[in-house]
């Protein structure tokens, strides 16, 4: 089932993944800087941008990284 659910949204999770390696490139914040930020592996940030990946991620995280870059969440959730 958890397959499936990856699958079913799986263009979603890439595109919020490119949204905030996108901001965090526009904020000139490294990997490591955002994920201590937030108090997350920088390989959990990794995976979450890695655009040949599906790595679901809780809105607490989108929240975190949202402040941490100092923007509004909804700008990672920009599907066009």
């Amino acid at each position: 089932m958890e397959n499936n659910f990856k699958n079913k949204h799986r263009d979603k999770y890439i595109k919020i993944g490119l949204n905030i390696s996108l901001q965090r490139k526009l904020k000139n914040m490294t990997q490591v800087e955002l994920s201590e930020a937030i108090n997350i592996s920088r390989t959990h940030i990794s995976n979450i941008e890695a655009p040949n990946m599906v790595t679901p991620v809780s809105l607490e995280v989108i929240f975190d990284i949202a402040d941490a870059l100092d923007i509004q969440p909804e700008i990672l959730f920009k599907m066009d």
